[in-house]
């Protein structure tokens, strides 16, 4: 019994000391805006224990201890903070072409550090990063999480898997070189395989390349990938409890990976009416990059990127974002897929102007990257709103993003976890 009892008395001292370390934060501003019903609640408090908010509401409604560290926004919109389900942070628009086989290959992981950071800045908190090599990611992942460097949370997705001679294998080098992406995986039981290694080492998406693309060697809508393949990946995938987003420009491809069941569609480019119709009743979400075109057009060349894909890239550009402006009015849920690394980091907040010149409402698409990606991520109770037991992830900006979407572009106030990050 005494022994029992020392134990229990350890317990009570240990629970003490950490209620006693616990971390209070309370955030004022002039309004915050609910995404989930476009309403405003005004001169909102936000109290933030340990990382995850304990209350909301207007201030006087909601009780603040005494000993909460005070963060004051005067005239500032508070909104969850964002989420990019397309970015690429291993990658530096700079290099494009061959001009990146001027490095080694470790070189890729160390361009990762300030492109989170900078992406951070931009009040993006929350990141899925849909293919890099090496497991650049997975790292970056660990090393933030271990606050050792500054970033978003990640949601890594480590190789991206495809067909042999697909737009995710090298397709850069003669035969003599031998270069094959270790993502390559052809027939649905090395897909099968694929998914199991990428989750042992620690993907926590699956995306594959269902079609060709713009910056490979291939044709940009060509079906890469069969119907029963693109099955075999998304049920393993659902078994071990990830997501699968699926790379997909053509019609083809992207009614295939519809009816294989991914989770998300990136591009979308050339969807036709069977391809939004089917989306609507399976209810799968699409990702659309209809900002980076902007930013290829006028800074490829200088950059390196071949003539063959400066042409693809202008000749999909226009048609991919009439198809979101077709997709917007049928009903397909969107999240918010930039591609960034295409483009600079840090410049993910461009896309939203143009979601709402093709189309979207500003409330559409501020919930294309909060509650629908937090949605799609399977993450709904830890991102993409601010409501009691997310996580304190919170931006400010100067204005009102209902009636100037581009507020967002010149974010003043950043908080990931309770901890200001910019201010």
């Amino acid at each position: 019994m005494r022994h029992v009892l020392a134990a229990f008395t350890l317990t009570l001292a240990v629970l003490s000391a950490a209620a006693a370390q616990a971390k209070t934060v309370a955030v004022t501003a002039a309004r915050l805006l609910d995404v989930a019903t476009g309403k405003y609640v005004e001169q909102p408090v936000v109290v933030i224990t340990d990382g995850r908010i304990t209350a909301v509401g207007p201030q006087g409604s909601v009780t603040v201890p005494a000993d909460a560290q005070r963060v004051d926004l005067p005239g500032q919109t508070l909104l969850p903070g964002l989420i990019d389900m397309h970015v690429h942070l291993d990658s530096n628009p700079k290099y494009g072409g061959y001009t990146g086989l001027r490095f080694t290959d470790s070189f890729w992981a160390v361009v990762a550090v300030p492109n989170a950071a900078a992406t951070l800045d931009a009040g993006f908190t929350t990141v899925r990063n849909v293919g890099a090599d090496r497991y650049n990611d997975v790292a970056l992942k660990q090393a933030i999480d271990e606050g050792l460097i500054a970033g978003p949370r990640i949601v890594p997705a480590g190789y991206a898997i495809s067909a042999m001679g697909g737009h995710c294998d090298y397709t850069y080098f003669p035969p003599s070189v031998g270069a094959v992406a270790p993502g390559v995986a052809d027939g649905p039981e090395e897909g099968r395989k694929m998914v199991r290694t990428l989750h042992k080492y620690g993907a926590k998406v699956i995306k594959i390349c269902a079609t060709g693309g713009v910056f490979s060697n291939d044709a940009v809508g060509v079906q890469q990938m069969s119907v029963e393949e693109i099955r075999a990946v998304v049920e393993e995938a659902h078994m071990q409890g990830l997501k699968v987003a699926a790379h997909a420009h053509g019609p083809e491809g992207i009614r295939a990976s519809i009816l294989g069941g991914v989770d998300t569609v990136e591009h979308a480019s050339l969807v036709d009416d069977e391809g939004i119709r089917l989306a609507v009743k399976a209810g799968t979400y699409f990702g659309m990059d209809i900002y980076n075109t902007d930013y290829t057009q006028a800074e490829g060349r200088a950059n390196g990127v071949r003539e063959s894909e400066i042409k693809k890239d202008a000749d999909i550009g226009e048609a991919q974002r009439q198809s979101f402006c077709r997709a917007v009015k049928a009903g397909v849920k969107q999240v918010y897929s930039t591609d960034a690394g295409i483009y600079p980091h840090g410049r993910n907040a461009k896309q939203f102007a143009v979601m709402v010149r093709y189309c979207a409402t500003p409330l559409q698409a501020i919930q294309s990257a909060t509650v629908n990606a937090a949605a799609a991520l399977g993450q709904s109770g830890d991102v993409g709103q601010v409501a009691v037991g997310r996580y304190g992830d919170l931006i400010g900006v100067q204005g009102d993003p209902l009636a100037d979407v581009t507020v967002l572009e010149r974010v003043t106030f950043v908080m990931k976890g309770g901890e200001v990050v910019k201010q």
